[in-house]
Order: C-alpha cells, then sequence, then structure tokens
C-alpha cells in the first residue's frame, strides 16, 4: 500500500545530503502522528482476529445457526467493511481523519459489545454489520493519512515512502498473529469474554486518538463543494491509470484469496486434515513481521513502484506454478505439503513486494483533495474483483480437470496483471511534490 515519487532510475530513492548516508535518514525518527496511526493498525488488528477467527464457529455451535446462515453473515461483514471503504474514504475527505476515526472505534466497542451477548439472528446481523462498517470507517483514514504522510516523510529526505508503509503492514500483520493467540485464550473462557476484550481493546484505542489525533493535520485540505463531492466519483472512473492499478492489485487479492480456498483442499488432499493450515498461516505473518522491512529497503534501493509490483506479481505467480508442478507426483505426507509451503512463501514474499508499493502509489494518482477516496476506492474496486472471481476459481477446482491445471490457471491470472500495471508518473523533485501535496494536494 505504498508509492514513491519521481520517474526514473533514482525514484523511490532518498535525495543525498552532505555528510549524510542514506541508512542514517533511514533511522530518522518518525512523527509522533505516524507513530500514533502504526501503533492504531497494530491495536485494530489484535482486537479484530481475537475475535473474528472463532465467529463462525459460535455462530453454528453456541447459537445453532444453519450452515447458510453462517456464510450469510460472514458475506455481509465482508461486504459492509471492504465494499463499502470507498465511503469511509470520501468521508475523510469530507470531514477529515479525526472525526472518522473516533466514530470508526466507537462503532466497533458497540459492534463487539453487542455481538457478545447476541443470540438473535438480527441481533448477530445488527452488531456484525456494526463491527465491519466501523472498519469501512477508520481503515481508509488511517490508511489515507499514512500515505499522505509518508510521501511528505520521502520529501523530507529521510527515504522512499514504501518504508513507512512496509512498517504499517509489519504493524497489522503482527496484530493479525497475536489477535488469534489471544482470542483462544479468552474462548476458555467463553466467546463473550473474546467480544468483550475486543471491545475493551477499541475503548482504548479510541481514548488514545481523542487525546492525540490533533484536531487540525496541517496540509489536509477537505472537501467541502458538494457539487465537487459528485464530480470526484465521475474522475475517478475517468482515470484509467488508477483503475488498471486496482485490477492488478485486485488480481493479487484475488491470488491471496486461494490461501482461504485452494490451500486448504491440497493441504487435506496431502496430509489427510487441514491441522496444518495454521500453521502455513503462522509462517506467512511472521515473514510478514520480520521480512517487511529488509524486502521493502531492498526494492526501494533497487525497484521503483511498477517494477516492485511486477516482481511481486510473477512471484505470486510462481507460488501456484510451484504446486501445479508437483500435482502430477502426487506427493502426500510431509513431501505433499512442502509444495503447499513453498506457494505461501511465495505469496507472502510477493505481498510484502505488492502491498506497500500499491499504498505508495495512489497518492500519485489521485486527484487534489481525495487522497481518502481513492484509497478507499482501491480496496472497493479490488475486492469487487475477488467478489465476482472467487466463484470462477471456486467452480475451476470442481471441474475435475487435470490436478495441475485449476493452479496453472491461477499462476497465469497474476502473471497477465504485470501487463495491466500504468507507467509510473514523471514526478517532479520531493521538495516540490512535499509543498504542493501539503498545500492541499494530496487532501
Amino acid at each position: 500500500m505504498t508509492e514513491p515519487a519521481s520517474a526514473g532510475p533514482t525514484r523511490g530513492r532518498p535525495l543525498a545530503t552532505a555528510g549524510q548516508r542514506p541508512r542514517e535518514r533511514a533511522r530518522d525518527r518518525l512523527s509522533p502522528l505516524l507513530r500514533l496511526l502504526i501503533l492504531t493498525q497494530l491495536a485494530f488488528n489484535v482486537g479484530f482476529f481475537a475475535v473474528l477467527p472463532f465467529l463462525a464457529e459460535h455462530l453454528g455451535t453456541a447459537i445453532g445457526m444453519a450452515g447458510w446462515l453462517v456464510g450469510f453473515v460472514l458475506g455481509l461483514r465482508t461486504f459492509s467493511q471492504q465494499g463499502l471503504f470507498v465511503v469511509g474514504g470520501f468521508l475523510v475527505d469530507r470531514h477529515g481523519v479525526r472525526p472518522v476515526v473516533l466514530t470508526g472505534c466507537a462503532l466497533r466497542v458497540v459492534g463487539f459489545a453487542w455481538l457478545g451477548y447476541a443470540q438473535a439472528p438480527w441481533a448477530v446481523i445488527g452488531s456484525v454489520l456494526c463491527i465491519g462498517f466501523a472498519a469501512a470507517l477508520f481503515s481508509p483514514a488511517v490508511e489515507s493519512e499514512v500515505a499522505r504522510q509518508a510521501v511528505l516523510w520521502e520529501a523530507a529526505g529521510h527515504g522512499p515512502r514504501t518504508r513507512v508503509l512496509a512498517l504499517f503492514s509489519a504493524a497489522g500483520q503482527a496484530g493479525a498473529f497475536a489477535g488469534p493467540l489471544l482470542g483462544g485464550l479468552l474462548l476458555a473462557v467463553d466467546f463473550r469474554a473474546a467480544c468483550l476484550t475486543g471491545a475493551a481493546v477499541f475503548v482504548l484505542v479510541l481514548a488514545g486518538h481523542a487525546r492525540l489525533m490533533p484536531r487540525h493535520i496541517p496540509g489536509r485540505e477537505r472537501v467541502r463543494d458538494r457539487v465537487r463531492d459528485r464530480g470526484g466519483v465521475r474522475v475517478l472512473l475517468r482515470n484509467r491509470r488508477f483503475l488498471a492499478l486496482c485490477c492488478a492489485y485486485g488480481s493479487y487479492l484475488l491470488a491471496y484469496n486461494q490461501l482461504y480456498l485452494a490451500l486448504p483442499e491440497e493441504v487435506e488432499r496431502t496430509t489427510g486434515s487441514r491441522t496444518a493450515l495454521s500453521w502455513l498461516f503462522a509462517l506467512s505473518a511472521l515473514l510478514v513481521v520480520a521480512a517487511q522491512l529488509p524486502v521493502t529497503r531492498w526494492a526501494g534501493e533497487r525497484l521503483d513502484l511498477r517494477r516492485s509490483m511486477a516482481w511481486g506479481l510473477l512471484l505470486v505467480a510462481a507460488g501456484f506454478a510451484v504446486v501445479a508442478a508437483a500435482r502430477p507426483a502426487g506427493w502426500t505426507g510431509l513431501a505433499g505439503l512442502l509444495p503447499a509451503a513453498g506457494h505461501v512463501v511465495l505469496l507472502t514474499f510477493g505481498q510484502m513486494l505488492i502491498t506497500p508499493a500499491a499504498r505508495a502509489w495512489v497518492p500519485d494518482l489521485a486527484e487534489p483533495g481525495r487522497l481518502g477516496l481513492y484509497i478507499g476506492a482501491l480496496s472497493s474496486v479490488s475486492g469487487l474483483i475477488v467478489l465476482a472471481g472467487s466463484p470462477a476459481t471456486g467452480a475451476l477446482l470442481g471441474l475435475g480437470l487435470p490436478s495441475a491445471v485449476p493452479w496453472l490457471v491461477q499462476a497465469a491470472l497474476p502473471a497477465l496483471a504485470v501487463f495491466l500495471l500504468p507507467r509510473p508518473p514523471h514526478r517532479a523533485a520531493p521538495q516540490d511534490t512535499a509543498r504542493r501535496r501539503g498545500s492541499g494536494g494530496l487532501s
């Protein structure tokens, strides 16, 4: 979720200053606002993943919901979150970061507390919608401001903006790893304890932001004209370069979604159960926490944003190709699990290149004052691609084709998406970019 500021071989590299080496600049301290936003991402994911991984079992076992209704509830949560990111981004541009983040935190506190006591289907649905829409508010707010601050950080000569966005991603993955561990311990009490603990985490986040989040963030311009509000969406839909980025990013998300669709089937085929799946997920999360910053530092020194995304997509494609190459051998047991582990590793390294680069690219493609809208649209448009593509990939797995074919088809999709990537823009020098964006160019 990150991208740079000047075309050519120096793209993504900090400007040299006398007596100061790049590594010294990379150690420059982040601003208090950036530290707050990065810690926010960590806390958000701890609270979220302490509850949501255990929701389906709770609904089916403790409440006794039918399987179709459980799936419907989970789908509603995804739609109310990912599908409405663009709404949250619009509200950020119009009202600013602080009120949107605080409202999102308050809604999540209400949603988790309500879910802990919900027994009737209508109450479960209401609480889950509340939880999802809360994320649709605060996630675009936090992500857009991190992207804007990362551009200013880069323009000040501290290093490529992708490093800030990589730290943001690593913090999120750390929360995604710690959250289920916390939730698993709390389930020893009951599901309500996990929900109330999740609510308590967001109470702390709400209190921290009410105290520490600036009421006015310098350089952030709000959009107040309703005619311009409508025009912003029309301009976005005509922005071919941004939509091309969304399509390429959506192909990555569609491939990533196979961790929950194709990978479980492969693990069950090779080992006879899905027990090893949790270890593969843990491997992915730990890789991101440990390697995201070094990978981003390496990419920032050698690759521009387009090349970073291209190499990431090719790594994702290679992950599927590894399984496709091994399927004809019919390996089982530990040997059969190795291609699946290789798939997860390659997909995760691809993710580490793609996610910071895509987020960093959005500020260069967004129109002035619309960064929140564009950050939200990146998630919403990509989410629609996943929504449309997932049934097709699921059907592909059940067509009875030769075992390698579904994996080869899924390898082809991210590889072909490389050709969708727009050309990097010709950008001004970082100082000029900072002046333009600090005066409202990035919203």
